[in-house]
């Protein structure tokens, strides 16, 4: 697989990593142990060499399904995690990104991980309880110990993003984006591109719904994360069907998959880009591989924007208690 560089200090990643998240937590009840293992292991033999994860997923049991799965093959990855919550008797029940907290996240994280150094660690959310300076002091100390190799913000805005960059340089912005999530087009980019940061887009294929494998009639498990999502109603699944007809028409094309051609336009954004999608299955992994090998057109991507911007989206990505947590 090809690889693509983020950041200006030289972190190398496989165009294409794997969010691990949904393996333990948030998407239905989690998956066999060992078959996840597997499936980490066969997206190393097939070029993935960047993982995402963070102690919240769980809370803590993804990072010590990855720490399991990576360990042998530590040398050939890139890890990346997440700090920013309080846990108690496993469960999140808050922001808390103070100082020593974040040095206790580390600890555990290093533990969990089975590993020395954590390649990016980024703040999860920003907690506004505790200025972004103090943070990102907090990780650069945690940088020249060894401890960490880059640091990076998720869901941050602009503005944070600048006075933490001032701080520490912030190698890479992991932040929900996909042809039907694109708000971040408007500020954010500009400012990654200004300061020289890469981009990790988050839910890529719009938490399933891009793959054209979910519709109205779909029913999802109690736990499902989707269900607490206003987008995922049945009436917004059927209003943004639309959209996704048209992804299918152009993979129809090119003789590829709706989800193929949905990361092949994130892809084609930015060099500075690798995605993440997520994914519990080996037939999906391929599938999602195959995005890489895949160039669309400069029609089809005009095509695909111009009918992203002219249909737009039913209903909002998160609700009010989620989108509380998302800096614009």
């Amino acid at each position: 697989m090809d690889k693509r560089s983020i950041g200006n200090d030289g972190l190398e990643l496989s165009a294409l990593g794997l969010g691990c998240m949904g393996m333990s937590w948030s998407y239905g009840a989690p998956k066999d142990r060992g078959e996840m293992i597997a499936l980490i292991r066969a997206a190393v033999e097939r070029g993935v060499t960047f993982f995402d994860t963070a102690e919240a997923y769980g809370p803590l049991t993804n990072e010590e399904l990855v720490g399991e799965a990576l360990e042998p093959l530590r040398d050939q990855v890139v890890l990346a995690t997440k700090f920013g919550w309080d846990i108690r008797d496993g469960r999140s029940v808050g922001l808390d990104s103070r100082p020593e907290q974040i040095r206790r996240a580390a600890d555990g994280s290093l533990q969990r991980l089975r590993t020395d150094q954590i390649d990016l660690f980024y703040q999860h959310r920003v907690d506004r309880a505790v200025p972004i300076e103090e943070v990102a002091g907090a990780v650069a100390e945690l940088v020249r110990e060894g401890k960490v190799a880059h640091f990076g913000l998720s869901e941050a805005g602009p503005a944070t993003i600048r006075r933490a960059h001032a701080v520490h340089p912030v190698t890479a912005l992991q932040s929900e984006y996909s042809l039907w999530t694109r708000q971040i087009e408007t500020d954010i980019l500009p400012t990654l591109d200004e300061l020289g940061i890469g981009l990790v887009p988050f839910s890529p294929l719009g938490k399933g719904f891009l793959t054209g494998t979910v519709d109205a009639t779909t029913e999802f498990a109690a736990d499902d994360v989707r269900t607490k999502i206003p987008r995922f109603t049945e009436e917004n699944r059927a209003a943004n069907q639309a959209l996704v007809d048209l992804v299918g028409q152009v993979a129809a094309a090119h003789d590829a998959t709706p989800a193929q051609v949905a990361l092949a336009w994130l892809l084609a954004q930015r060099p500075s880009l690798v995605p993440i999608p997520g994914t519990r299955r080996l037939e999906r992994l391929d599938e999602n591989i195959g995005a890489t090998r895949l160039s669309l057109s400069g029609a089809d991507i005009a095509s695909l924007d111009e009918a992203a911007t002219r249909l737009g989206v039913a209903g909002a990505r998160y609700n009010d208690a989620m989108e509380s947590l998302i800096e614009h």
